[in-house]
């Protein structure tokens, strides 16, 4: 079955919208073998990103439909990423959604970036400050405040100048390695375990 990733971010122009599908994409490729790599919709906010991932899952068509957005904040390990959106943005389950069909990027997609710190400083190159960066090796533990910060800190010696999601952040994301994010992120981990369970039928 064809998974389908409806993805918080691209914003509202067709080019970053684009970058942000690559993005994924990219990232996914490295995950997932050729014939079972999902398809990516770039969504932009993350309230439309819920509204078209429940409005295609109403739809009976032939995919496994996946939410992926941003935690925004510290996530309750207890708590299923469904519940956490209930109490984050009021979002409820939809009755014929899976507890595996939302997923978050704790605490924000910039977070992914730390796991790879090899893939920063190669993509900034000179001037980069890898000192800059948080020493947390669990990725979901660092405030996304102090992530956002850090990467600013970090990249605003370089030729690229300091981080900017658009310009920077889907090439970003393309480049990380998928192995290390899983062992720096939990639910970055569960996300691909659920992408690779069609891929073993």
């Amino acid at each position: 079955m064809k998974s389908m990733v409806y993805v918080e971010g691209g914003g509202q122009q067709r080019k970053t919208l684009d970058d942000c599908r690559r993005g994924f994409g990219q990232l996914f490729e490295k995950v997932l073998p050729t014939g079972h790599r999902p398809r990516v919709i770039a969504c932009g906010d993350r309230d439309s990103a819920f509204r078209d991932f429940r409005r295609d899952l109403g739809q009976g068509q032939e995919a496994f439909h996946i939410l992926l957005v941003d935690s925004e904040g510290p996530v309750n390990a207890q708590l299923t990423s469904w519940a956490h959106l209930r109490n984050q943005d009021g979002w409820e389950k939809p009755k014929t959604a899976r507890e595996d069909q939302a997923h978050l990027m704790v605490q924000c997609m910039e977070s992914w970036f730390l796991a790879d710190r090899q893939a920063l400083t190669g993509f900034y190159g000179k001037g980069f400050l890898a000192t800059s960066l948080p020493r947390q090796e669990n990725v979901e533990k660092i405030l996304k405040r102090d992530v956002e910060r850090a990467l600013c800190q970090a990249t605003q010696g370089t030729q690229k100048r300091s981080y900017h999601k658009t310009r920077h952040g889907f090439d970003l994301l393309a480049k990380i390695n998928p192995e290390k994010l899983r062992g720096a992120s939990k639910r970055a981990r569960r996300l691909f375990e659920v992408l690779e369970e069609p891929a073993q039928v």
